[in-house]
């Protein structure tokens, strides 16, 4: 089964969407990763909010954001999939889905991203390259990626 993809922008998300988004990000950032943070950190309004559905659930997701935002270049941020779908590899696809709405609603190809350091190869395989040391996001190790 293949996933629908929708792309919206904050003030374009029903409240039920939002909700599910908030739920998601906290089931997999907070609860799985033990990691106390502020995930509504006033940046989801700025962003485009692309959406997996299935079977009338959201199961991944991403945040994009224009040149200027989070990073120089576009950016990427708060991927996820529903740990109970992983097994369907659906994350690369919300990569390469990512990818090409940033190029078709920034046309921007030069993107970067915060990515936890376990994830390195997984971001590698789809073009980004590590352009910085380690460093500590709330309490992870992470790295800056691009892709160029």
């Amino acid at each position: 089964m293949a996933l629908q993809w929708k792309i919206k922008p904050f003030n374009s998300l029903s409240v039920d969407e939002l909700y599910d988004v908030l739920q998601l990000r906290s089931q997999v950032f907070v609860v799985e990763q033990n990691c106390v943070y502020q995930d509504m950190d006033g940046m989801d309004k700025e962003a485009l909010h692309l959406l997996g559905v299935f079977e009338d659930k959201i199961v991944a997701y991403t945040r994009l954001f224009r040149p200027g935002i989070t990073f120089k270049t576009a950016s990427i941020g708060r991927v996820v999939v529903d740990a109970t779908y992983r097994d369907q590899k659906w994350g690369n696809e919300l990569m390469k889905q990512s990818i090409v709405a940033i190029q078709h609603h920034f046309g921007e190809s030069q993107i970067t991203i915060g990515a936890q350091l376990y994830l390195k190869k997984f971001y590698e395989n789809h073009g980004f390259v590590q352009s910085s040391e380690m460093y500590l996001e709330d309490g992870i190790t992470h790295i800056k990626m691009q892709l160029m």
